[in-house]
C-alpha cells in the first residue's frame, strides 16, 4: 500500500469510525429526554418569587412553567408544595431591556430583554436536590414598530402584553428543557 492508497484507508477508516459513533452520542428529540427518578410522578411548581419592579409577572411565567411541564405529558403538576414527588422553585431575580438595533435616527427598533432566574428542582421524598442553578439568563429579542424610547423594563413589558407573554413561553420552555433534559 503505498502513501497515497495509506492515507485514504485512515481517511476512510476514520470517516467509517466517527460515523458509527454518532449514534451512540445520546441525541434525542428536543423536550423528550428525561434523567428523573421513575419515583417522580408529582410535581410541585408553586408561584414563583419576584424580586423584580414588573408588576406581577410571576403570574405571566409561574403559569407556563406548570403548562409547558403538562405539554411533556408524563407528569402531574400541581401549583402548590403539597403531597409531591418533586418541587420546582423559582425566583426572578431580575429584567432588564437593552436597544439592540438603531433606525438610522437613532431609535432603537429592537430590544434584548434579559430575564434572570434562579430556579431549584428537588426530590421532596429522597431530600435531594436533582438540578439548581443560581444564575439561569434568557434573552429574547422584541422588535418595536413605533420608535419611542424606552429605558424602563416595567414601562416596557407594561405596555406590550405580547413581548411578556411570548417570553413567559420561551422561559418557561427553556427552564423545563434544562431539568428534563439536564443541560
Amino acid at each position: 500500500m503505498g502513501i497515497t492508497s495509506r492515507r485514504e484507508f485512515l481517511r476512510a477508516a476514520s470517516l467509517i469510525a466517527s460515523g458509527m459513533a454518532l449514534p451512540a452520542c445520546g441525541y434525542s428529540l428536543a423536550g423528550r429526554g428525561s434523567f428523573l427518578p421513575a419515583s417522580i410522578k408529582v410535581i410541585g411548581v408553586p408561584m414563583f418569587t419576584n424580586n423584580t419592579p414588573i408588576f406581577e409577572i410571576e403570574k405571566r411565567i409561574t403559569p407556563r412553567v406548570i403548562s409547558e411541564f403538562i405539554g411533556r405529558g408524563k407528569y402531574t403538576i400541581k401549583p402548590d408544595a403539597n403531597n409531591v414527588d418533586a418541587l420546582l422553585t423559582g425566583e426572578i431575580s431580575s429584567i432588564s431591556v437593552t436597544p439592540a438595533t438603531f433606525t438610522p435616527d437613532r431609535q432603537a427598533s429592537k430590544y434584548v430583554i434579559t430575564v434572570v432566574t434562579k430556579i431549584e428542582f428537588r426530590d421532596v421524598k429522597a431530600d435531594k436536590v436533582l438540578w439548581s442553578t443560581p444564575y439561569l439568563p434568557f434573552r429574547e429579542d422584541y422588535e418595536v414598530s413605533n420608535t419611542t424610547d424606552i429605558n424602563d423594563a416595567a414601562a416596557f413589558l407594561g405596555q406590550d402584553v405580547n413581548a411578556l407573554d411570548r417570553l413567559a413561553v420561551e422561559l418557561a420552555r427553556s427552564i423545563v428543557s434544562a431539568i428534563l433534559e439536564a443541560f
